[in-house]
């Protein structure tokens, strides 16, 4: 199993597990999210209590709603930026990864980056933000949004920001 880690604070926010389709010259890669029922399990065993004289007793249902990769990662989800705060971010983000990167990745990040910040730029007020588990501040954003009314979230991430963990 492959688990991709936050290049810039070590925090686990993808694994293969949830494939990736490369988009904006493979700056970016977008992931289907789920939402998945947790907790509590209805199991019906044939018996009808209403119909045997008893009442049926009210089960304390601890079922809850998440998102499989907001909660298989603890993603923490953030206030949303204007359009400001979000160039202010990218600046940052660029200036920290981009030593980070070997010079092949870093002159293919440079040229490519600018379209992926535009990108993220139309969809900003759609974007939902997530950082990783331990909520750093030169951390890695992870972006979810709803593609054309879709039930499901897709999530945006940032693919020269991930490193790839074998386990």
């Amino acid at each position: 199993m492959l688990v991709y880690q936050d290049l810039l604070t070590g925090d686990e926010l993808l694994s293969d597990s949830f494939p990736y389709k490369e988009i904006e010259n493979g700056m970016l890669w977008e992931v289907d999210g789920k939402w998945v029922v947790q907790g509590a399990v209805d199991v019906n065993i044939g018996a009808n209590p209403s119909a045997e004289g008893g009442e049926d007793e009210g089960v304390d249902d601890q079922a809850v709603k998440v998102v499989d990769i907001v909660d298989t990662f603890r993603l923490q989800e953030q206030p949303t930026f204007d359009k400001k705060q979000f160039v202010t971010y990218m600046k940052r983000f660029i200036k920290l990864l981009a030593p980070k990167l070997d010079e092949e990745k870093q002159e293919s990040f440079k040229k490519n980056i600018e379209g992926a910040t535009k990108f993220l730029l139309s969809k900003l007020s759609d974007l939902q933000f997530f950082v990783g588990e331990s909520m750093h501040d030169d951390g890695c954003l992870v972006f979810a949004y709803y593609k054309d009314g879709a039930a499901d979230p897709t999530f945006l991430y940032f693919a020269y920001a991930l490193k790839e963990i074998k386990c």
